[in-house]
């Protein structure tokens, strides 16, 4: 009687892997998952924000062939159209992958634009979720830049990620500090996207996205005024983090 072989789940390679890069450093996790048969085929994906430029350099060092996907919502800043054009050329990304909704969806489900005035789960999915889901077949698994420190969603943010058990979800920088970031940008001398020097810390799409004053969280300007904390393309334990913001009383009121 032959025996079944027990099946590898998602969830065993990423343990697996977690436990095998417990104690690399940010380049190395980076370095040896990108040569990884046990990770596969990956892209990066950048939104080119506030402090996506330090792993868009790092993999311009390690391997520069890198595909690197960049959702365009097509209602982002105009800075950070201009910033994406600016570190495409000066860290000379071969392999950039600028992506888009449909323009069939947006034409049904968003013709006049204003469908994050009132739904920004539905927008996000539309300009971001669907597109990127799109542009990922074929890989492994992708490349981001959270890290620990950016929210209370992210503080337990491992290496390695289990993304609804399609693919892999890639964290070089997750226990990287702010301080290692601007040590990192300093040293190599990095552009700083525009919008930092004007009190914006954390940069989405326009519309959805304000200032920060002193003293705040640094994503309080995400989304502000609920307690929408990602944009649908992460996930803080296999669901979304949104949803309008109740205090006690309001609570009490509803129930």
């Amino acid at each position: 009687m032959l025996l079944e072989t027990p099946r590898i789940t998602l969830d065993d390679r990423v343990r697996a892997l977690n436990e095998s890069y417990r104690h690399h450093s940010a380049t190395a996790v980076l370095e040896r998952a990108l040569h990884d048969p046990d990770v596969g085929n990956l892209a990066l994906v950048s939104s080119f924000g506030a402090e996506s430029v330090v792993l868009l350099h790092l993999v311009s060092v390690v391997a520069p062939g890198t595909p690197v996907i960049f959702i365009d919502t097509q209602m982002l800043f105009p800075e950070t159209l201009e910033y994406q054009r600016e570190l495409a050329e000066k860290l000379n990304l071969t392999d950039l992958r600028t992506i888009r909704a449909d323009r069939r969806d947006t034409d049904f489900e968003d013709p006049d634009g204003t469908l994050h005035q009132f739904n920004t789960d539905a927008c996000c999915a539309l300009r971001k979720v669907v597109p990127l889901e799109r542009a990922l077949k074929g890989f492994d698994g992708w490349i981001t830049g959270r890290k620990r420190y950016q929210a209370g969603t992210r503080a337990a943010l491992e290496f390695f990620e289990n993304e609804e058990n399609k693919r892999l979800k890639v964290n070089p920088l997750a226990h990287w500090g702010r301080e290692d970031i601007e040590e990192y940008m300093v040293n190599n001398r990095l552009p700083r996207h525009p919008l930092v020097a004007r009190g914006y810390p954390s940069i989405g799409c326009a519309p959805c996205t304000s200032p920060v004053k002193e003293g705040e969280d640094p994503r309080a300007g995400r989304w502000r005024g609920s307690k929408k904390k990602e944009c649908g393309i992460h996930f803080a334990g296999g669901k979304v983090v949104r949803g309008p913001i109740q205090d006690d009383k309001t609570k009490e009121n509803a129930a």
